[in-house]
């Protein structure tokens, strides 16, 4: 049973979650399957790109990012997926050994217009590392379930059902 439902988001709202931990085998394993440029899979390479050592991938930033927001809330929520994201913006280097945490703000919400069980967050989600350095930003418009409702007649329970029989 989900724990957040939509009507739990308000404007405003910032929550934290994290830290995790990120290895130079972690950015290497990541790069060798899905990123494998130098600054991501070799540290001697990595000290000649413009980054000027070994870093994460963008993309692996945003996989950290995901896995933080989901052990954070998601995975207790009625989450039902995102329709997309505005932006992300990588800000500054991940490096081995960063710990980083996810800061999340709700920037609105709305109910669905055409699904009444559900509605709509949009956040901004902000990575920040050990030394509160922003590595990374990502709007989202997250879709949640909306908190159910018990029927009038059980809402009262069996004394409100016999009443009304």
């Amino acid at each position: 049973m989900p724990k957040l439902y939509w009507e739990d988001f308000t404007t405003g709202q910032v929550a934290e979650y994290g830290p995790q931990e990120v290895s130079a085998e972690d950015i290497k394993a990541f790069a060798a399957e899905f990123d494998p440029q130098p600054m991501h899979l070799d540290e001697e390479a990595a000290r000649a790109t413009m980054v000027g050592g070994l870093c994460a991938s963008g993309w692996h930033t945003c996989a950290i990012m995901m896995r933080i927001a989901a052990d954070g809330f998601i995975l207790e929520s009625s989450s039902m997926g995102a329709t997309g994201c505005e932006e992300v913006k990588w800000l500054a280097p991940v490096r081995p050994g960063d710990r980083l945490r996810v800061r999340v703000e709700v920037l609105d919400t709305r109910p669905s217009a055409s699904r009444p069980g559900m509605g709509f967050v949009n956040a901004r989600f902000d990575v920040l590392n050990a030394e509160d350095v922003r590595v990374m930003t990502l709007t989202t418009h997250l879709i949640f379930g909306r908190r159910p409702t018990a029927p009038a007649a059980e809402a009262g329970g069996p004394r409100a059902r016999a009443a009304g029989a």
